[in-house]
């Protein structure tokens, strides 16, 4: 479930954005075990000249991921090989032309909706699908362990 903001040269068909959302959420799902359908993507359309990536010319995609913290080094490492593999493939964009950011946060840092912060009032168990209703909030709304 990371929110990934990705810009793309403007002026690329349906298809082509389709493919590399389609691309990116993959690579997400299968190198960092995030649900098949948690996808949270902005995909904005840029003109070249406010798309610049080292002077880098052609096709170009630039994506900044923010997400929950505890992902490992090493699935963050492949996830960057999967996401170039895939957007070679699909729709053609060379690996040298894709930049990747990534930054973290806490459970208390997202709201999905109704003004809550869903990861302090539920605790889900991602390899089990299923939910352990335990509040992280004491009555007052705190955190446990916050002062």
């Amino acid at each position: 479930m990371p929110l990934v903001n990705i810009s793309i040269l403007s002026g690329k068909s349906p298809e082509y954005i389709k493919a590399v959302g389609d691309s990116i959420n993959s690579a997400v799902i299968e190198t960092m075990g995030f649900p098949i359908d948690d996808r949270y993507q902005i995909i904005h359309q840029v003109d070249s000249e406010r798309l610049q990536l080292q002077g880098r010319e052609g096709d170009r995609v630039m994506m900044h991921l923010v997400m929950r913290s505890g992902r490992s080094n090493e699935s963050k490492q492949v996830f960057y090989k999967k996401v170039v593999e895939n957007l070679a493939a699909n729709p053609g964009i060379p690996p040298e032309n894709v930049m990747i950011t990534i930054s973290e946060n806490h459970d208390i840092d997202w709201s999905f909706r109704d003004g809550l912060a869903q990861f302090m009032l539920i605790q889900i168990d991602w390899r089990t699908n299923g939910l352990c209703l335990e509040s992280k909030l004491d009555f007052e709304g705190r955190a446990f362990g916050d002062n």
